[in-house]
C-alpha cells in the first residue's frame, strides 16, 4: 500500500525528534517488525552493518551513543525531502570519539521508506573512511 507524503513526513519527524532525545526504544516503535537497514562501516565499529528486524534497533543506537563524547555532538539536519513513501533527510553529523578523542565531521543523508505509518527501510550514506579513521588510533 503506498504511504502519502503526509504521513511520511508525520513518521520522519517523530524519528528526528526522538534521535534528537536520544530515545531508543521510542525510534524503535517507528519501525515495522521487519526492515530493510543498512549502515555503512566496518567490523570494527559493531553498530554498522545490516539489521533485518524492529528489535534490532534500539541496539544499534545503545552501542553507537556511547562511542561519542557525551555534549560534544552535533546533528545540523540541513533538508526533509518527501515524496509519497520516500523520504530523505540530509544532515551534517560531527562527533568526537571517546576512545580517541578525535573529532570528526561527515555529510549524511538518511534514506528512510515509510509504509502503513511505519518505517520499513532505513540506509544510511555517510564518509565511511572518516569516521573508520576516528575510530582508529594513531
Amino acid at each position: 500500500m503506498a504511504t502519502d507524503t503526509q504521513t511520511s513526513r508525520a513518521v520522519a519527524e517523530k524519528f528526528v525528534e526522538r534521535l534528537g532525545r536520544q530515545d531508543p526504544e521510542g525510534i524503535q516503535e517507528l519501525f515495522a517488525a521487519e526492515i530493510d537497514w543498512y549502515v555503512p562501516g566496518s567490523d570494527e565499529l559493531p553498530w554498522t552493518g545490516p539489521r533485518t528486524s524492529r528489535e534490532e534497533v534500539a541496539p544499534y543506537f545503545t552501542t553507537m551513543w556511547p562511542q561519542f563524547e557525551p555534549g560534544r555532538s552535533e546533528v545540523v539536519l540541513d533538508r526533509v525531502i518527501v515524496d509519497g513513501g520516500d523520504v530523505m533527510l540530509l544532515a551534517i553529523f560531527t562527533h568526537t570519539v571517546v576512545s580517541t578523542g578525535k573529532e570528526f565531521t561527515t555529510p549524511v543523508a538518511m534514506h528512510l521508506v515509510v509504509e502503513d505509518g511505519r518505517i520499513i527501510r532505513m540506509h544510511l550514506h555517510e564518509d565511511t573512511l572518516t569516521v573508520h579513521e576516528a575510530f582508529t588510533a594513531g
